[in-house]
């Protein structure tokens, strides 16, 4: 009857051990969640950190209720660690993954709606996850990337920045009027509301090429019209020279007959 009722006061520990633990650890849950939020940490990051805390503690308490059961805990700790590194071993790739989406989200080099170029692919970014990061290509296709191959190379962010320089190249014949043709090209830029006044657009007289001089045209824009005012340029630049007369040449070569003499 003594050992019955010895064993029933430690079933009755282990229940209290159990009831305050969870209890406790839903509080610490709650209050290191609260301390994330109060950081602005990122919402993914404060789930799954304050899960990890709260599974944490359940299996220190498990374990400590088991011990007061009369159970040996050190072999168990053993096996619990154990399975853990098993565990670990056998998740390597996705806990790399877990990683870099950690690393992702505290960095933030790039945000859901940007417009990126990473790991050999290019597109807007949909969601950021802790192991994948989702992309949708500008024809409407779905990219889902491991988030260490994000990270292992270089993270292009075309979004980063309201305003973007757009680069192009116009070529005019030699015979042409240079200063005519640049002024042409600026009325156009001047005309196109979208085009920034600051920074002023840049034209400038970059290459002698074989067949046509080269022209850099460089204006600035915001970044949602960056596509816009490059076709619109491109189009308008092509008519308004061909209305003034301005050539705008394609490679040319010359070739050169020469008869042998066979008397």
């Amino acid at each position: 009857m003594d050992s019955i009722a010895n064993f029933g006061l430690k079933v009755v520990a282990a229940i209290i051990i159990l009831i305050v633990g969870l209890w406790f650890a839903k509080k610490v849950k709650a209050l290191f969640a609260a301390a994330l939020i109060k950081k602005e940490v990122d919402a993914t990051l404060i789930g799954f950190f304050s899960s990890m805390l709260y599974g944490a503690i359940v299996v220190f308490v498990a374990i400590a209720a088991i011990g007061k059961l009369g159970v040996e805990t050190t072999s168990f700790a053993a096996v619990v660690a154990a399975a853990g590194l098993a565990i670990g071993l056998a998740l390597q790739g996705s806990l790399s993954n877990f990683a870099a989406g950690v690393l992702l989200i505290l960095f933030k080099p790039f945000k859901t709606g940007n417009a990126i170029k990473a790991g050999g692919e290019m597109g807007v970014v949909v969601e950021v996850g802790l192991l994948t990061t989702e992309l949708k290509t500008p024809d409407n296709i779905k990219i889902i990337m491991p988030n260490s191959a994000v990270m292992s190379g270089s993270i292009t962010n075309f979004s980063a920045h309201p305003t973007r320089r757009i680069d192009m190249v116009v070529g005019v014949g030699y015979g042409d009027d240079l200063n005519k043709a640049k002024q042409v090209m600026l009325d156009l830029l001047e005309a196109d509301a979208r085009v920034l006044k600051d920074p002023a657009p840049q034209i400038e007289v970059a290459n002698l090429g074989d067949s046509s001089v080269d022209f850099v045209v460089r204006p600035w824009v915001n970044a949602a019209d960056y596509w816009g005012v490059k076709f619109d340029f491109t189009k308008a630049v092509k008519e308004k020279f061909d209305a003034e007369g301005i050539s705008i040449p394609y490679p040319q070569q010359q070739v050169h007959m020469l008869q042998a003499d066979v008397s």
